[in-house]
């Protein structure tokens, strides 16, 4: 771990679209995030959250600044560096699952493991079966992901997520789909991963409760941190 216990630090980034014209979504956003903090990034539509997430995720490079993950500064890095360090130290919930129907729950939520390929299959599966038990998701195990409800999915994708022991947890509208009682039972999830995993979770919401509820709020508007 990093001396300042930082996570995650973004200093002056910048970003632009040239499509035909040019149009500058991020300007001098700069933040930080501590292990096991729960914070929020909200605003309106079109004011950079997702684009900001996609850069802190490392899967878009076309930026001007520095993000450091874990201490290491991450700009102009190798793509094959920027997958390890994704796969590793990075765990994704989306605000659509993408669970593949093909596969059973417990295959979903085994696969970013297997191809992390740092633990044989059984200790994969072995994992991914405590983390659904922990979810109470352990009896749809065996279950194809498209036999489930709407809210079951997004707590295996939330398990999945968790699979490799990521040190951050990103979400891009995971509540976005759900209703209220679904949205509070993944706040509380979200919460517990904060504080007893003491995992950094940083999420991005147009939910206002859900947002006044984390640890810290980010407000963006027209891409700059106004709050937070």
């Amino acid at each position: 771990m990093n001396a300042t216990s930082n996570i995650l630090e973004v200093t002056k980034v910048n970003k632009s679209f040239h499509d035909p014209v040019t149009v500058t979504v991020l300007k001098d956003v700069s933040m930080a995030v501590k292990r096991g903090e729960f914070v929020s990034v909200t605003g309106k539509s079109g004011c950079g959250k997702s684009t900001l997430l996609y850069i802190l995720s490392t899967m878009d490079t076309d930026y001007e600044g520095q993000v450091i993950i874990d201490g290491e500064p991450t700009f102009g890095l190798s793509g094959e560096r920027l997958s390890q360090i994704r796969n590793e130290k990075i765990g994704f919930v989306f605000q659509f699952h993408y669970l593949l129907n093909e596969f059973s729950v417990l295959k979903n939520v085994m696969l970013p493991g297997l191809k992390l390929g740092r633990s044989t299959e059984s200790e994969v599966e072995a994992r991914a079966m405590e983390l659904l038990r922990e979810l109470q998701m352990e009896d749809h195990a065996l279950k194809m992901a498209n036999q489930l409800s709407g809210g079951q999915k997004q707590r295996v994708a939330i398990a999945r997520s968790m699979i490799n022991d990521p040190m951050i947890i990103m979400g891009d509208e995971p509540t976005g789909n759900l209703d209220k009682k679904n949205s509070q039972i993944v706040f509380d999830i979200f919460q517990k991963i904060a504080s007893e995993h003491k995992r950094c979770l940083l999420v991005v919401t147009h939910d206002n409760d859900f947002a006044a509820r984390t640890d810290r709020t980010i407000v963006m508007d027209d891409g700059r941190i106004v709050e937070g």
